[in-house]
């Protein structure tokens, strides 16, 4: 197994790609924990089949852009399982499509601490543990090209998190590796909630993939970047689109 013996923890992981990445880990041998914000069905879900096939995970509550959170998630993974080898920095999201001229400074500083702070907060939090391993940020497509409509902050968060990545792998190598994934059009709830349909059709017609992505295709890259595989790999933002965008 490619994790065996690790322990990871998931942000984000009640659903979607960070649920993905958890069963994906857990089944390579790591021992998980589960950050969720609303999503507790799911992640108690993805604890009780990871645990009933005979590995070790567990689900915790949390808002990581609230300091105690994150403390809280970091002191119980080290309570459970002794140990972090692998931070995945997958909570985030767009919060709502707002036009700069109408924006709020409430909602500019809303989406950046959602995105940008909260993995900076719990990598800082990680590392008082965590002196070797690796590191995985979810940036997006919209870090590379702004984003669709009324996503200029949120695009502008994702390049933070880029550039963040970048600057990481550079302060912390060679002992820790950190790494990012750009995602594009995934089926997720991000885009059933945020994406018209039509946009989602048109990408399924002319991106070479000829499909929309899956959790499943981005936490299969998730486990490449936090396994030994990819051992010569840090400081990547790497494109996960289906071929819409080259970078």
């Amino acid at each position: 197994m490619k994790l065996a013996g690790q322990t990871a923890i998931i942000t984000g992981a009640g659903r979607d790609i960070g649920l993905a990445a958890a069963c994906r880990l857990a089944a390579e041998g790591a021992r998980v924990a589960l950050n969720y914000y609303s999503s507790g069905a799911g992640a108690d879900a993805a604890v009780a089949e990871i645990n009933a096939a005979g590995g070790q995970a567990f689900a915790l509550q949390g808002d990581l852009t609230k300091e105690a959170d994150v403390d809280a998630l970091v002191a119980k993974t080290m309570a459970e399982f002794g140990s972090i080898d692998v931070l995945v920095n997958n909570a985030g999201g767009l919060i709502a499509r707002v036009k700069i001229a109408e924006m709020s400074n409430k909602h500019w500083n809303a989406v950046m601490d959602l995105n940008l702070t909260s993995t900076f907060m719990l990598t800082r939090a990680c590392l008082a543990h965590m002196k070797t391993g690796t590191i995985v940020n979810l940036a997006s497509q919209a870090g590379r090209d702004g984003g669709g409509g009324g996503a200029v902050a949120y695009a502008t968060s994702k390049g933070a998190v880029m550039t963040l990545t970048r600057g990481l792998a550079k302060e912390l190598g060679p002992d820790i590796r950190v790494n990012a994934l750009c995602p594009g059009m995934i089926d997720t709830d991000f885009h059933n909630i945020h994406t018209p349909d039509a946009a989602r059709r048109g990408l399924e017609a002319t991106a070479p993939a000829r499909r929309q992505g899956t959790p499943e295709d981005t936490a299969n890259l998730i486990l490449y970047l936090a396994s030994a595989e990819s051992g010569f790999v840090t400081g990547t933002n790497i494109d996960i689109n289906g071929g819409m965008l080259f970078s």
